[in-house]
């Protein structure tokens, strides 16, 4: 079947162009659960390693579930409506800024492991601490406070478990950081459900 001249011409028209800020509306319209679930969940399994594990093979589970974070989150945002692999979807900027902020956070292990190599049990602190910075450019582009909630508590509660459990790292400071996940994802989930008009 041969195409007439104007569905050729209509073919040929170029898309319209979306402003960034139409983009980054766009972006933080979305549910954004898959990642910070993923990370309760991996945390999750942190914890749980240093609970029944000695600490230098629950290092190497934080190592294993920390990576997989992406992984899982590609998998669950099929789930919760925002399939990342989802390719029918207009091109916006702001999710190739979102997959720079996760390149961010897995570069920052080139800081966690030689500071693992002198002291093990820095590696919750460190993973901890570097890969939840992600979460502040994240408060810009939502225009929301969780970002800068779970960035800044996040870190904070992390720091000060290190100091005063320094014989359950591996336990107290996943466990800090999946309560601060589950508040970030109510807020999210909350945000996320339309509000209704009364």
């Amino acid at each position: 079947m041969t195409s007439s001249p104007g569905d050729r011409l209509k073919l040929a028209q170029p898309k319209p162009i979306r402003s960034l800020e139409e983009q980054r509306r766009e972006f933080a319209s979305r549910p954004l659960l898959a990642m910070p679930i993923a990370g309760a969940i991996a945390w999750s399994v942190v914890g749980c390693g240093g609970m029944l594990l000695p600490s230098r093979a629950a290092a190497m589970v934080l190592f294993v579930a920390t990576g997989m974070t992406l992984y899982l989150g590609m998998f669950i945002s099929r789930f919760t409506g925002e399939n990342f692999l989802d390719r029918s979807r207009p091109k916006n900027a702001f999710d190739a800024l979102f997959f720079f902020t996760v390149g961010q956070s897995l570069l920052t292990y080139a800081i966690a492991i030689p500071f693992f190599m002198v002291d093990h049990t820095s590696l919750p602190l460190t993973v901890g601490i570097l890969t939840g910075t992600m979460w502040l450019p994240m408060a810009w582009i939502l225009q929301h406070w969780v970002g800068l909630f779970h960035g800044l508590t996040r870190t904070s509660l992390v720091v000060t478990a290190w100091y005063v459990f320094p014989a359950h790292r591996f336990v107290v400071i996943p466990a800090v950081i999946v309560a601060v996940y589950l508040v970030s994802i109510a807020v999210l989930a909350r945000r996320a459900r339309p509000q209704s008009i009364l």
